[in-house]
């Protein structure tokens, strides 16, 4: 009988939670050890999981030899100094939470860090693994003949709070487009299947933050954006993205149109956001629609109700750790490389600094 697969867990705030609850769910695995410097947020995994370890240190999680994988879910500007300490330390199969990192003057780092880390490393880009998505992906080059046109929009609400509330400023989370949007960026990447040339973006603080200071400091995160991206392979893709739409009923919505067709995907949001009053709340949907003969199709795409109250990201976080595991135990690939991370953030960076000086810029 094989023995579960034992999980490190470097930060346990909100997103670090939902991993606890989501690999509570999986078959042969639990979580082992954690470090979580908050107390209020350690308190509240230690609830989720009272038989995983509490480190009072990085180094005493990192120094344990019973864990078989590590996974970083810190604030976005530690992620980087949190691979060098784990390379040098402890190196064991990682899933790295997006963004894979925030300052640009840390490319060469991660470059050298590729080159030299000797286990897996998977950059966890959750919304590719939402069940509407994968059948989107899936589908989308027989229901368009090939993409020429992808829109991906997001419509939601604001940033949550977060602990110290470091994701309020751009030099902690890289910025909008690189924190929230570094998702689309690599679905885009994937859809396509080509890498970008060319970014152009319009984008900024609109509605959200705008009153809020923080120890004397104004927030400068932004909630509003488009961003066209071209692809070397002719296809365009385009991002609109409101911070401020939480009274929608789907939050995701992505289309491809090809010279054979359409097809979309519907998403809703958390659950856990949706009114009472207004029922039970929507169920993801896949769209094709042909140019002929024309008839649009509709399926809808549930998930296991226990899958998605683990968390706030329709089923994928659980789905993610499934193929992750495979990898762990030595029977799977990696599907989301270091170098997929890097190149959607890379995109985000490039379209905020489009956004800033209103210049398209050149993907390289």
């Amino acid at each position: 009988m094989t023995r579960d697969i034992r999980y490190g867990i470097i930060g346990c705030g909100m997103m670090g939670q939902e991993h606890m609850r989501n690999i509570a769910l999986l078959d042969g695995a639990h979580v082992g050890a954690i470090f979580e410097p908050d107390a209020a947020m350690a308190a509240e995994a230690q609830k989720i999981d009272p038989n995983a370890v509490l480190c009072a240190t990085l180094e005493d999680l990192l120094g344990r030899d019973d864990l078989d994988c590590l996974l970083v879910v810190s604030p976005n500007h530690m992620h980087v100094p949190l691979l060098e300490v784990i390379a040098a330390r402890n190196p064991l199969p990682l899933l790295m939470e997006k963004p894979l990192f925030t300052n640009p003057a840390d490319e060469a780092k991660l470059m050298a860090f590729k080159e030299s880390y000797p286990a897996p490393i998977w950059v966890a880009m959750e919304y590719r693994y939402m069940p509407p998505i994968q059948t989107f992906v899936d589908e989308v080059q027989k229901a368009t003949g090939g993409v020429k046109m992808l829109t991906i929009r997001e419509h939601r609400f604001p940033f949550l709070e977060k602990v110290g509330n470091w994701n309020r400023f751009n030099e902690n989370s890289g910025g909008t487009l690189v924190e929230k949007c570094c998702h689309f960026f690599d679905l885009m990447r994937l859809i396509i299947g080509a890498d970008p040339v060319r970014i152009m973006a319009s984008a900024g603080q609109e509605v959200n933050h705008l009153e809020e200071t923080y120890d004397g400091k104004a927030s400068d995160i932004w909630d509003t954006a488009y961003v066209i991206v071209d692809f070397a392979n002719g296809a365009r893709g385009m991002l609109e993205l409101s911070m401020y739409a939480e009274g929608s009923r789907f939050q995701e919505e992505i289309s491809a149109v090809g010279p054979e067709g359409k097809i979309e995907a519907l998403v809703p949001g958390p659950g856990r956001f949706w009114p009472e009053h207004l029922g039970a709340p929507p169920v993801s949907q896949v769209i094709v629609s042909p140019r002929s003969p024309k008839g649009p199709k509709m399926i809808e795409i549930p998930v296991d109700p226990t899958i998605l109250d683990a968390g706030d990201h329709n089923g994928s976080t659980f789905y993610q750790h499934q193929k992750f595991l495979e990898v762990v135990r030595g029977a799977g690939e990696v599907e989301v490389s270091l170098m997929d991370g890097f190149k959607a953030v890379k995109i985000g960076m490039l379209a905020q600094d489009s956004a800033r000086d209103g210049a398209a810029k050149t993907f390289g």
